[in-house]
């Protein structure tokens, strides 16, 4: 599936704010891509796709993650919130067909970060936050 339709997948998919934030966690991270010479389309669809399970609620979430043995820490399960991170990365591959592990590993890890992040780990983190849209 390409960016294009993805985008217009996610956008029937997520609340008209979310959409917005994840459009400009895109575009952030594209750009971020580019001054850090980072492949930008890999960048791009992890900005895009990063919130794809946001909308999940914290019981499905912890239930979607046990159903399909993603590890869940004490953390996590005191605030499931941190865990759509991880489902984002399970939805961004069944249901955008994103096979490239270096994607899927930014989505993954987007919210709490981990030890020895890639450039493009640490670029989808970042641009979460400093997207123009983030305060809105």
């Amino acid at each position: 599936m390409d960016r294009l339709d993805m985008m217009d997948k996610l956008k029937h998919k997520l609340p008209m704010k979310r959409f917005e934030h994840s459009l400009g966690v895109e575009y952030t991270a594209g750009t971020m891509a580019f001054l850090y010479d980072v492949d930008i389309e890999k960048a791009m669809v992890a900005g895009l796709l990063h919130d794809c399970a946001k909308y999940v609620s914290n019981d499905k979430k912890i239930r979607k993650c046990e159903k399909r043995g993603i590890p869940i820490s004490e953390c996590e399960y005191k605030n499931p919130d941190l865990l759509h991170a991880k489902l984002s990365a399970v939805y961004a591959k069944e249901r955008y067909d994103v096979t490239d592990e270096e994607v899927l590993s930014a989505i993954a890890c987007h919210t709490t970060g981990k030890p020895g992040m890639t450039t493009l780990e640490k670029i989808i983190y970042i641009a979460d936050f400093i997207e123009p849209n983030r305060n809105m």
